[in-house]
């Protein structure tokens, strides 16, 4: 259903992560129509898939999952979800993404009722705010003018506000520390459905993630010399956050090896509270001619 004063991008994204209901513990979702399956769009949709399942009174507190085979964007994707156990504190499910009768991703995840204790989180990184900063809309809109390319993802800078504190684009060629700072919100208000909220978080967590590990290689000055591609993704929910207001994503890679690239991220608000933490592995693997890209 169009929500009131939602950008067409924005509410396009929300309906694809908003997955159907085919039979009891299966859903399914749509693809973007970009010649390509984003995989923050598969991670978002498993945990809405997860989310139909759970109690109410439960919040995802963590989650881990892989991608198996690259997804065919033609086609919707399965979610076929398993109830491993639902306990007084805490609830466990698997999901398993399915296409063309094989599974492309899964992810088990985590859920846990409520409860106080002991508390502490690390301070938020000392950087500029977001309205001191330019947005990426308009720094990928001239871009977009010589290299209309840039538009396979940089049409979601119409439904997700994002600037950068570094100011590297996904187009530059440069050697750069391995480090990033972005600011990031969805443009408009979204429902105050948690569901909502931690699907985005979840689709947001994976722009740009990958392409930290390539900073300090000269990403793009490599052209298509190198295959990259997500091979896990994980996130951890530490205190109740809005996707419609300004997180802080604290992004750097301590290591890169093996054809593999770490990246791992942190979530803050506007308060400087620690809300997130993201982790990921990708595969960022030089090409010869006796290795394929996967």
């Amino acid at each position: 259903m169009p929500l009131p004063c939602m950008n067409p991008v924005l509410q396009e994204i929300v309906d694809i992560l908003d997955v159907e209901p085919i039979e009891r513990n299966l859903y399914r979702g749509q693809n973007h129509k970009t010649e390509h399956v984003f995989g923050g769009q598969v991670l978002a949709q498993a945990i809405a898939a997860a989310y139909r399942t759970i109690d109410n009174n439960h919040f995802l507190h963590s989650l881990h999952g892989y991608f198996l085979r690259l997804g065919d964007w033609n086609v919707p994707i399965l979610y076929d979800v398993e109830r491993i156990r639902d306990g007084r504190s805490f609830s466990t499910r698997r999901v398993v993404a399915i296409q063309h009768g094989k599974a492309i991703f899964n992810m088990s995840s985590s859920w846990q009722k409520p409860e106080d204790g002991l508390h502490h989180a690390l301070p938020m990184p000392d950087v500029p705010p977001p309205e001191a900063l330019r947005g990426e809309r308009e720094v990928y809109l001239e871009v977009a003018r010589s290299r209309p390319e840039v538009q396979r993802y940089a049409f979601r800078f119409a439904a997700i506000d994002v600037r950068q504190v570094e100011r590297i684009l996904m187009t530059d060629d440069k050697v750069h520390p391995p480090y990033k700072h972005t600011w990031l919100k969805t443009r408009d208000p979204l429902p105050d459905d948690p569901e909502v909220h931690l699907a985005m978080l979840a689709y947001m967590s994976d722009l740009d993630f990958m392409g930290t590990s390539m900073l300090p290689h000269g990403r793009n000055s490599m052209g298509e010399n190198v295959f990259g591609t997500s091979l896990d993704h994980s996130l951890w929910f530490h205190r109740r956050f809005r996707a419609d207001e300004w997180l802080l994503f604290a992004k750097e890679s301590p290591n890169a090896g093996g054809a593999r690239g770490f990246v791992r991220g942190q979530f803050f608000n506007q308060s400087g509270e620690l809300v997130a933490t993201a982790a990921q592995e990708c595969l960022i693997r030089p090409l010869t001619k006796d290795k394929q890209p996967v």
